[in-house]
């Protein structure tokens, strides 16, 4: 089995445990092996391959408007820029398009490479349409329940708009044989400082890997 240790600069464990300066995740195959600070699993692990990023390496986020983003809003492709312009179409330009199946299917698995680039893993709320509901699940991407909709406009940016806290509802990191998701942010923590705040000023744009199912399926170029 594929041994991989992923560096940061530091390791936000979630669930209310203390950050690890120069952390690391031990990816086995599709599943977190451990966590912990880099050196120590290294020497466990010597043979495993080390991915090294800048920034902070937290669980993977959540989107909250999982049906409002992939279908109720149109992503174009980018061949269609020169028209539609480059960001989700809504409201009365989306119903000025023709959409079909097909079309909401190649719009939703655009959507969920955006939400990739923005250190989503899953997404909250019912998929009721069959296309999109199909795009979601061969992307990897899990779906999770939620009793409400949110609050504020949607966003492809799961820390704008809410309690940065708000973001991370997925388990968090370090538990054997857990799914291995979880995202870098291109983020600069000073010593002392919160990682969270430093997050929410940076935002998810900041991100620059991805890893879902233990695959690397976003890395900023």
């Amino acid at each position: 089995m594929a041994l991989t240790i992923h560096r940061a600069d530091l390791l936000l464990p979630g669930a209310g445990r203390a950050p690890v300066p120069d952390g690391a995740v031990l990816v086995a195959g599709d599943s977190i092996e451990a966590v912990g600070g880099y050196e120590e699993l290294a020497a466990a692990r010597p043979a495993a391959r080390v991915r090294a990023w800048p920034g902070v390496l937290t669980p993977g986020l959540c989107n909250p408007y999982g049906p409002e983003l992939l279908e109720q809003a149109y992503h174009p492709d980018p061949r269609e820029a020169g028209e539609l312009g480059t960001e989700p179409l809504t409201g009365d330009a989306l119903a000025a398009l023709e959409m079909t199946d097909a079309r909401w299917g190649a719009s939703a698995r655009r959507g969920v490479r955006r939400m990739l680039a923005h250190g989503t893993v899953a997404v909250a709320g019912s998929l009721r349409r069959a296309t999109v509901a199909d795009a979601v699940a061969r992307s990897g991407l899990g779906v999770e329940e939620r009793p409400a909709r949110p609050p504020g406009p949607p966003g492809l940016d799961p820390l704008a708009g809410q309690p940065v806290e708000a973001a991370f509802v997925l388990p968090p990191l370090g538990f054997e044989g857990r799914r291995a998701d979880f995202a870098v942010f291109g983020v600069e923590v000073p010593p002392g400082g919160d990682p969270y705040a430093a997050l929410a000023r940076a935002g998810a744009v900041r991100c620059v890997a991805t890893v879902l199912d233990g695959r690397l399926v976003h890395r900023r170029a």
